[in-house]
């Protein structure tokens, strides 16, 4: 059988994505028939992999399996924790393969997050090039200004860097408090948050209510569902188009 990057075989048998493989081979994690593997290595099914003393078992036939959660307020978006906090994971019960978070939400943001164990599905949904949208139902304590809604429409700097304009749509507008629509098409670390501080608005409630043309509708907090055919076409048009 022909050998394929290790990098690949890690992600595609939902050990993690591909990016967090090259990191774990490079922190020299995982080894081959008893040798520890480098960047660039290569393997089958008939190679003998471990990660972290976990064999890896790998199969070019397994089945691909696509996953929504609505991710509850508490749980951080990782495999496991040194922390013991409550980990997204625990909630896929009755998944039996394993699947990792394509991207990931903060411990108190919640909302729509998907999960796979098709690595080359989860690279093109996170890729920067490929600008799928996300949606966010924003509340902030306090009432919103026409100056901040331009610059969140037109880009703020964080990092050196602005962001790509993104769309504002303004639901709910007191003295109190603001509840905001906000669709960007980029996935910078803590990005709507850190977006909404630069312009001097706290963020009190955060929900990711869409990934492209997939939409969180009304799965219930904590509850999973498989995509639909049609959601998995959807999405994979807005790859190809993006």
């Amino acid at each position: 059988m022909e050998k394929i990057r290790l990098q690949k075989i890690l992600s595609d048998s939902g050990i993690c994505s591909r990016r967090k493989a090259e990191e774990l081979i490079s922190q020299g994690l995982v080894k081959v028939n008893g040798k520890t593997a480098k960047l660039g290595d290569k393997a089958n099914d008939r190679d003998v992999i471990i990660v972290n003393g976990e064999r890896v078992r790998y199969s070019k036939k397994r089945r691909k399996i696509y996953i929504m959660l609505n991710k509850p307020r508490g749980y951080v978006t990782t495999m496991s924790d040194e922390l013991d906090r409550r980990c997204v994971t625990e909630l896929l019960e009755g998944v039996e393969d394993r699947v990792y978070p394509v991207g990931r939400l903060d411990r108190n943001s919640e909302g729509l997050l998907l999960f796979t164990n098709d690595g080359k599905f989860a690279n093109d949904i996170m890729h920067p090039s490929r600008h799928i949208s996300k949606t966010y139902r924003v509340t902030v304590h306090s009432k919103i200004t026409d100056e901040q809604i331009v610059a969140l429409t037109e880009g703020v700097e964080l990092d050196g860097r602005m962001t790509l304009p993104a769309t504002v749509n303004v639901e709910l507008d007191t003295p109190e408090r603001s509840v905001m629509r906000i669709t960007i098409r980029e996935g910078r670390n803590r990005q709507i948050r850190r977006m909404c501080e630069a312009v001097g608005l706290e963020v009190v409630r955060l929900r990711r209510t869409s990934i492209g043309p997939v939409k969180l509708g009304m799965l219930k907090p904590g509850a999973w569902r498989e995509l639909t055919a049609e959601e998995l076409r959807a999405l994979r048009n807005a790859i190809g188009k993006e």
